[in-house]
Order: structure tokens, then C-alpha cells, then sequence
């Protein structure tokens, strides 16, 4: 197995008015929410994606299932923190995680710092090691018309050598 991996990791949900909406754990002021099973969380489903994709562990829906009654509502905090220990057990520790966010809106700019800072401690890396990219879709495709949020991810481990 190579020492050093790299992920990808990959998130969309649908806007929806009268849920909250929450990126990277923070609670976005805002008229709707996205739609989903947990939280809705897709910053923190792409990150863990990337996660379990860079140790070819599989994904997020093997282990927290859309249709689990266990998940239902879940803060996708606990589901990120869940991929990295899978992770960790193989012996890779995280080095660095870059995440670009698709939104048109609403503006994010203000809430970026504090995003990485979730990050960071959820996965205990320094947030220096965190990087985040903000962008619409100039209006094209669901996310373009406000339908949706789109996440991804890419990230590198590093296995430690006994």
C-alpha cells in the first residue's frame, strides 16, 4: 500500500425552505436549509468521502445509510469524526484537505474562517492545513438556480511507517 493518498470527495443536496443550513458546522443565517437525512452537511459528506476514498474503505452511504433511522437528523460533525478514526486505524493521518464550496447563494465569505476552524478540530489538523474555495455557477445548473449546494473535496493522507 502507497504511503501518501490522495481523495476526492463529492456532495450535493437540494435547497429547502425551513430547514437550517449548516456548512463546515457552521449555521448559516439563512431563508432555507438543504434537504437530507442528517444534517445536510455536504461540506463535512465531501470531506468524508475524500476520507474513506483515499484508504479505498468505500463511502459515506455503506456506513450512514440515507435510510437508517440512526442517522436521521444526525450532525454530520459525528459522521466526519467516524470516517477519520476508520482512517486513522489504517495508520494514515491527514496531511492537508482543500474543499471548494458551489453556492449561489447566499454570500459565505463572512463564515469561511470559522468553517475552517470547524474543520480543523474536527479532524485535528491545523488550520493551516485547511483550505476552502468559494464559487457560484454563474446561474448554470441546479446549483446556478439556487437548487442546490454542491461540496468537494480533495485530500492527501500520509501513512505512518511503523
Amino acid at each position: 500500500m502507497s504511503r501518501l493518498r490522495i481523495g476526492y470527495g463529492e456532495d450535493i443536496h437540494r435547497t429547502k425552505v425551513g430547514r437550517p443550513l449548516i456548512l463546515a458546522g457552521v449555521k448559516i443565517p439563512c431563508s432555507f436549509g438543504l434537504d437530507g437525512h442528517s444534517d445536510a452537511d455536504v461540506v463535512y459528506h465531501a470531506i468524508a468521502d475524500a476520507l474513506l476514498g483515499a484508504a479505498a474503505i468505500g463511502d459515506i452511504g455503506q456506513y450512514f445509510p440515507s435510510d437508517s433511522p440512526d442517522c436521521e437528523g444526525m450532525d454530520s460533525s459525528i459522521i466526519l469524526k467516524r470516517c477519520y478514526s476508520m482512517v486513522k486505524v489504517l495508520r494514515y493521518r491527514l496531511v492537508n484537505i482543500d474543499v471548494a464550496i458551489s453556492a449561489e447563494k447566499p454570500s459565505l465569505s463572512t463564515f469561511v474562517t470559522d468553517m475552517r476552524k470547524n474543520i480543523a478540530a474536527a479532524l485535528d489538523i491545523n488550520v493551516e492545513n485547511v483550505g476552502i474555495q468559494l464559487m457560484t455557477n454563474e446561474g448554470l445548473d441546479a446549483v446556478g438556480e439556487g437548487k442546490a449546494i454542491r461540496a468537494t473535496a480533495v485530500l492527501l493522507l500520509e501513512r505512518k511507517i511503523l
